[in-house]
């Protein structure tokens, strides 16, 4: 019989982590809002941005000379480590010391889909696997009744990348993400149709799987083992799956730990049903939260009022899951990242500039990402921007540079994790990326 794709595979060399849950707050948070504290950029709030700042430069809604904005937010540092953060994640204040802040990171893309296309999948054009799917390649899963790569969508809104930021590309299809959903049917079109009962879907399956396995022996194709793979998986799947994502099994006091309420479906949700999953031995879980995109053109996107009642949403729910993760024992082996698919402008979007809602542009240079677990050094802050956030001052992190860390602490060396495809080995950071060693506990 054809070998099972997603049994659970031995890494290059014994890594730190062996699960990843990404959050993805879809648009881009206004980093300099949140984690990169200026104080000369809030002394000279108003002022024209310097014309060295912008010569050369593109950027998505704004030209001519804007004028520099300085965060409206308070910041403090929170930890042992001494990590700054804003009144917009008081919740996140508790567990400053698990956080590890990369104020350096850097991207070549000011689109949000190509954007998040790169960090997904290492490239910002679609036809790559996913992160989540390399992963799955190379590890497989540890509980057989459950897929290893699953997505979760808050919102209402699927990812800018489209189902290209969870795909498989040109790796077998068992790999890509398995979208699941918290409200209604978990996983759409896995329950058996009417007048078929789990004995009659089971013979049916077993004849099918006979006729691949023909086809596999015969032809060899890597899609057929995937076709045998996802029907048998589909078929556990329609026991273990609805066990999993009922949060009604949480303690009243876990759902309101992490502002969970059964039946909806919110980035809380998602966040307790993230835990659930790995803790189930799901390998990769992919949260997408849409609604960051701060440019200021109305008052959900303004980094004042608008910036807290979002944040709302997922300060609350991450710090349960970090402290949640710690006291399972789970945080140590569970890579944890937080952040966008780039950064925003250090002044007003250009075309919100002159209006009373305060926004932000995309922005490329230099942004914020958060990772925490995993063998990451937690309470630290890596990296720095310069003094008005425009450009990398110090510890340059790429796009390229953190798919490449991830993998490390996952215990693979990326550059010997490919796929032989049209000719040649393909990797996740194609031909680029170093792993931050400062980074690592």
């Amino acid at each position: 019989a054809p070998v099972d794709p997603l049994a659970s595979r031995t890494p290059q060399f014994t890594g730190r982590a062996k699960r990843v849950i990404y959050l993805h707050l879809t648009g881009s948070p206004p980093h300099l809002d949140l984690f990169d504290y200026k104080p000369e950029l809030v002394k000279r709030d108003g002022q024209d941005c310097p014309d060295a700042f912008l010569k050369g430069k593109r950027f998505a809604f704004t030209s001519g000379t804007p004028k520099l904005l300085g965060t409206p937010r308070t910041f403090a540092r929170y930890g042992q480590g001494g990590v700054w953060l804003s009144d917009a994640i008081p919740h996140l204040h508790s567990v400053a010391d698990d956080l590890c802040v990369i104020n350096s990171m850097t991207t070549d893309q000011f689109n949000h889909a190509p954007a998040e296309l790169l960090v997904y999948t290492g490239s910002p054009r679609p036809g790559r696997p996913s992160i989540g799917a390399w992963v799955t390649y190379g590890l497989g899963t540890e509980n057989q009744n459950l897929p290893g790569f699953v997505v979760l969508i808050s919102s209402g809104v699927q990812p800018n990348g489209g189902k290209n930021s969870f795909g498989s590309g040109f790796l077998p299809s068992v790999y890509q993400g398995v979208q699941c959903r918290s409200k209604g049917e978990p996983v759409l079109y896995a329950s058996d149709p009417a007048g078929m009962d789990r004995e009659v879907r089971r013979l049916s399956l077993d004849t099918l799987r006979d006729l691949n396995e023909i086809q596999a022996r015969e032809l060899g194709h890597p899609e057929t083992a995937t076709r045998i793979a996802q029907y048998e998986l589909a078929y556990r799947m329609q026991m273990s799956v609805p066990e999993v994502m009922d949060i009604n099994r949480e303690t009243p006091a876990m759902l309101e730990s992490y502002g969970a309420k059964p039946g909806e479906s919110s980035f809380a949700n998602n966040c307790l049903l993230a835990r659930r999953l790995v803790e189930q031995g799901v390998r990769y879980v992919q949260l997408f939260d849409w609604g960051w995109d701060f440019h200021g053109t109305g008052p959900s996107e303004d980094i004042r009022d608008g910036l807290t009642k979002k944040c709302m949403t997922m300060d609350r729910p991450i710090a349960a899951l970090i402290t949640d993760l710690r006291q399972r024992g789970l945080l140590d082996e569970t890579l944890v990242v937080i952040g966008g698919e780039f950064g925003r402008t250090p002044f007003r979007e250009g075309r919100t500039a002159k209006g009373k809602i305060l926004g932000r542009d995309h922005f490329p240079d230099c942004y914020s990402m958060v990772v925490a677990g995993g063998g990451i050094r937690g309470g630290t802050t890596y990296g720095e921007s310069d003094e008005l956030g425009f450009s990398v001052a110090r510890d340059k992190v790429t796009v390229h540079d953190l798919q490449a860390t991830l993998l490390h602490q996952l215990g693979f060396n990326h550059e010997r994790l490919t796929y032989r495809f049209q000719g040649r080995d393909y990797r996740l950071t194609d031909v680029e990326g170093e792993v931050i060693r400062g980074i690592l506990a």
